[in-house]
């Protein structure tokens, strides 16, 4: 059974949840990349979307614009691990609850998702024409001035995922937990390769 989140997202929709969790957003869903989170964090201008319970997708849309209409074409997840530097703050001005991007981020915004308790999810890449496909209409924009791919699209939403939960609101991080492990496992695996190419050598020597 599919898990659904709905904004506006509370605390108690969002700490059940833990790592490696699927889930799919219903409502409201907010693109902004590296000039939104500069805008507000670096630059202290007011955003004109209250994220408060809201989510934010890392991502640069493809749309069709003409005059009174927008289509949506397609909308991939762009890397998160960009926002990494001005995430833990927008979060903390903005009051969004969820992240969606493209592969993992830091230590730093795992803090934040920790202290703000708020999420951040992995899409897919290479789906952003399915991803086009879960977006009923787009209610609104902002910010045109930085340009399609990067002002503040305002999408409304039905189903729309798989998101796969990789920083939960205890700080848990998918990623980092991900590298640590393997990292533990490298000797051990790398010790059989080593006997053998050790072997070998004796051989070729001998």
């Amino acid at each position: 059974m599919k898990k659904i989140l709905t904004t506006p997202l509370r605390d108690n929709d969002l700490t059940p949840l833990k790592t490696g969790d699927i889930v799919y957003l219903n409502g409201i869903l907010v693109t902004g990349r590296d000039d939104v989170h500069h805008r507000v964090v670096r630059e202290g201008l007011a955003c004109p979307v209250d994220f408060g319970g809201l989510a934010i997708f890392h991502a640069g849309p493809i749309i069709k614009e003409e005059p009174g209409s927008n289509t949506l074409i397609s909308i991939g997840p762009t890397s998160s691990i960009r926002m990494e530097n001005e995430a833990a703050e927008f979060i903390a001005k903005t009051g969004v609850k969820l992240m969606i991007g493209k592969g993992g981020m830091g230590e730093k915004t795992a803090e934040a998702c920790r202290r703000h308790r708020v999420i951040h999810c992995v899409f897919p890449g290479g789906c952003a024409v399915s991803a086009a496909a879960r977006v009923e209409r787009i209610e609104n924009v902002f910010w045109r001035e930085l340009g399609m791919p990067e002002c503040l699209w305002v999408m409304r939403v039905k189903e729309f995922g798989p998101l796969i939960i990789s920083i939960d609101t205890g700080g848990r991080n998918m990623f980092a937990g991900n590298r640590a492990y393997y990292a533990s496992q490298k000797e051990s695996c790398m010790a059989p390769i080593i006997r053998s190419v050790e072997d070998f050598m004796k051989i070729e020597v001998s």
